[in-house]
């Protein structure tokens, strides 16, 4: 699956701003912890795709096997809130994985953690099953000016770390530390001959690490020149390693984006 998009492809259609149903068409086992889900639907070949961290809001029904029910209109948020709680979907955040818009095919992976709607989904999703989705933007964007990039992440962020990897320059180069549970749950990434993957174990059953990625980062010498620096997952992770680029290695904050995908709860 694709995922670049044809700028030919959409040429002259208006791209679609509110919920698109979908129905799925396939569910992969990646790992023990990843399930990529591929749905389809009619109008993605108008759905916005501009970066490889791209998100997507997924619609779900309020209740397992509850029908699906989409707000109508690109106003689709506060349609959303004037619904009734027995039918108002589920609404999250996740990151395309694969687009093909020529086959109007989109794949999303799933982290299989905890008992969220998500995973819940994930764990049961069956061809024929229906959900909503709608384009919600990019943030990753190096400034032309970028020598090499620096990629962080853990299980949530790995989706949209292995898609920019994919998607470099074949002359770009790039450093990416990602934290998983055990060599289990690593992800086999296209290797691609200016990056170099660390891959930082933190056991079981910790839900994250910060001391690891930090003491590997913190041992680690860094290339010189402009970076560019891309770190998402557990939110106390992005802002520590946030805070070290900044403090101890001199990381211009503009050139980094950051993101809490979620928030590990006190012990």
């Amino acid at each position: 699956m694709s995922l670049g998009v044809d700028p030919g492809l959409s040429a002259g259609l208006e791209l679609v701003r509110r919920p698109i149903a979908a129905t799925v068409l396939a569910r992969t086992v990646l790992n023990r912890q990843l399930v990529r889900v591929t749905v389809g639907a009619p109008e993605l070949d108008r759905f916005e795709y501009t970066a490889p961290d791209h998100l997507v809001r997924i619609f779900l029904p309020p209740q397992p096997g509850a029908a699906l029910v989409l707000p109508t209109t690109e106003r689709w948020w506060p349609e959303l809130q004037e619904m009734p709680d027995a039918s108002r979907p589920v609404v999250r955040n996740y990151t395309v994985r694969a687009f093909d818009p020529g086959a109007r095919r989109l794949g999303i992976d799933f982290v299989l953690h905890g008992h969220g709607p998500g995973s819940t989904f994930a764990r049961t999703a069956a061809p024929g099953d229906r959900l909503g989705i709608l384009s919600d933007g990019a943030d990753y964007a190096p400034p032309l000016d970028t020598d090499w990039q620096l990629l962080v992440g853990d299980e949530t962020a790995l989706p949209a770390i292995a898609a920019i990897i994919e998607q470099l320059d074949p002359g770009a180069r790039a450093l990416a530390f990602i934290e998983v549970g055990t060599r289990a749950d690593e992800l086999h990434i296209p290797r691609h001959p200016g990056v170099r993957i660390h891959w930082l174990h933190r056991g079981e059953p910790r839900p994250t690490n910060c001391d690891l990625l930090l003491r590997r980062l913190r041992e680690t010498a860094l290339p010189t020149g402009r970076p560019y620096a891309w770190l998402a997952g557990e939110s106390s992770l992005v802002t520590s390693v946030r805070r070290h680029l900044v403090t101890d290695r001199g990381f211009d904050k503009s050139h980094i984006y950051f993101c809490g995908y979620w928030r590990r709860m006190n012990d």
